[in-house]
């Protein structure tokens, strides 16, 4: 039987109703979708797809239990390299990862593989309510700091062997930018708590509302008894452009806006944080973020949304697939143009303090492309008296972020870079001995992926330094 040339494709809801709602706009594969997708995968013998993937999961095996219709056996294989598949099959950008090394996709397009490992965990989380097998007890304590994707992964990979594993977590949630950064459009929070209730019923404690630097030192968890420390605290610092305007109300860095929201359930009627809701929005930067925080202005009620970048479409760095469901949800793309200033007007209640005032538009100037830049990106050069104003209400910066220094300042010894990322060797140990760290508290913003690999190498090593003391 011939094989199908295009992957099948994802239902989702429709864009003239998403755009008003924040249920999930992907509703994933009906299970003999999902078989038929499976019987696309070629099973390659040299396995290319698993090479592409950060946590190396074993990608023909699982498919071809799919294809058989043993989802649960499928999910077992996914769950031996992977803590977290049902955040994976829905954030991870497998395009330019597993998928990007599909044998299929030399002639075709790849085989859908998060589409796939979305469905399978899904249908484990529906279908399967046993906990899994508590590990006996190896006698070692490893603390981890953050329970984002990088912590939860360590957590779990640890907890797997029979270390007992306690997570710190500085909010009062678990899951780290899961919880506060990824849209419940994009990642219902439900699906979040699932997965960490997963790694508790593997004896992961976690303990939340507790900053490590401030509330407890990184000295004094090993004064605790803890033998390593992984940080996996993650880069909740915000960058913005420092131009005239940044302090007027109405201005939010993406990580504010987006927190206040998926957190703190600023969507609701009568929410305890307040945002602003309505209006016109501008959206600077071109990532997923930015896709995130335009998407979610548009469903707080924003009569129109600008993704202001100062780049072209090629360029933009944003996943293909949310870049398509922001242009079909109405976002209006301001490409190859950079904000100068946000302008504003006074605040009636304190005229004389221009930091009172409240925004009123923001001023961009058109940009051309020039030389690549050190990553091979075609430099944006100004287009010299081409300046205009959009009329917006709110800006949201989602240029990037940066790991917070606090545990740096207070941790003798452990080194950074001139970005504030924490220096580690190739198995994820810092200049500190037997402390490691991973994910965006080492590379500053990244993948959720990438952040789960790292995860994955520091524990690792974590059990490779700490075995021999098992065996003295």
């Amino acid at each position: 039987m011939a094989l199908d040339p295009k992957k099948h494709e994802m239902p989702t809801q429709a864009p003239e109703v998403r755009a008003h709602n924040f249920q999930e706009v992907a509703l994933g594969y009906p299970e003999e979708t999902a078989i038929a997708e499976a019987a696309r995968c070629l099973n390659c013998k040299n396995q290319p797809c698993v090479q592409g993937c950060p946590v190396n999961i074993h990608i023909p095996e699982f498919i071809t239990k799919v294809k058989e219709g043993d989802f649960e056996g499928a999910y077992q294989i996914i769950t031996q390299t992977s803590s977290l598949p049902a955040v994976c099959g829905r954030v991870c950008p497998q395009e330019s990862q597993c998928e990007s090394k599909c044998t299929m996709g030399i002639r075709f397009e790849p085989v859908g593989i998060g589409r796939l490992e979305r469905f399978v965990a899904d249908w484990h989380n529906e279908h399967v309510q046993h906990a899994p097998t508590v590990p006996a007890p190896n006698g070692h304590k490893v603390a981890v700091v953050g329970s984002g994707p990088s912590g939860l992964t360590c957590a779990g990979d640890l907890a797997k062997k029979g270390y007992k594993v306690t997570v710190y977590e500085a909010l009062h949630t678990a899951g780290g930018v899961l919880v506060y950064g990824i849209p419940e459009f994009r990642l219902p929070k439900k699906i979040v708590a699932k997965e960490v209730e997963t790694l508790k019923a593997l004896g992961v404690d976690i303990e939340p509302n507790v900053v490590i630097g401030k509330t407890l030192t990184i000295d004094e968890l090993f004064e605790m008894g803890y033998e390593t420390v992984f940080v996996g605290s993650g880069a909740g610092l915000p960058n913005f452009m420092n131009i005239p305007g940044e302090s007027l109300k109405g201005v939010y860095s993406a990580n504010e806006f987006l927190t206040r929201s998926n957190l703190m359930k600023a969507y609701l009627d009568h929410p305890d944080t307040p945002i602003m809701k309505g209006g016109k929005v501008a959206v600077v930067g071109g990532g997923n973020v930015a896709m995130d925080a335009a998407r979610t202005a548009l469903r707080l009620g924003a009569e129109k949304v600008y993704i202001v970048y100062r780049r072209s479409m090629t360029e933009l760095p944003a996943r293909k697939e949310e870049v398509e469901h922001a242009e079909e949800e109405g976002i209006d793309f301001r490409l190859l143009c950079n904000p100068v200033e946000i302008l504003g007007y006074e605040n009636p209640e304190n005229p004389r303090d221009p930091k009172n005032g409240f925004v009123k538009g923001i001023r961009c100037i058109r940009m051309e492309l020039g030389e690549p830049d050190e990553r091979g990106r075609r430099r944006p050069v100004p287009v010299k008296g081409s300046e205009f104003d959009l009329d917006v209400t709110a800006v949201i910066m989602a240029i990037g972020t940066s790991p917070n220094p606090l545990i740096k300042n207070t941790t003798e010894g452990l080194e950074v870079n001139s970005h504030g990322g924490i220096i580690v060797n190739e198995d994820g140990l810092t200049s500190r001995n037997a402390v490691f760290a991973g994910g965006d508290a080492v590379t500053g913003a990244a993948t959720v992926i990438s952040a789960m690999g790292a995860g994955k190498v520091a524990a690792k090593a974590i059990d490779e330094y700490l075995s021999p003391k098992a065996e003295a």
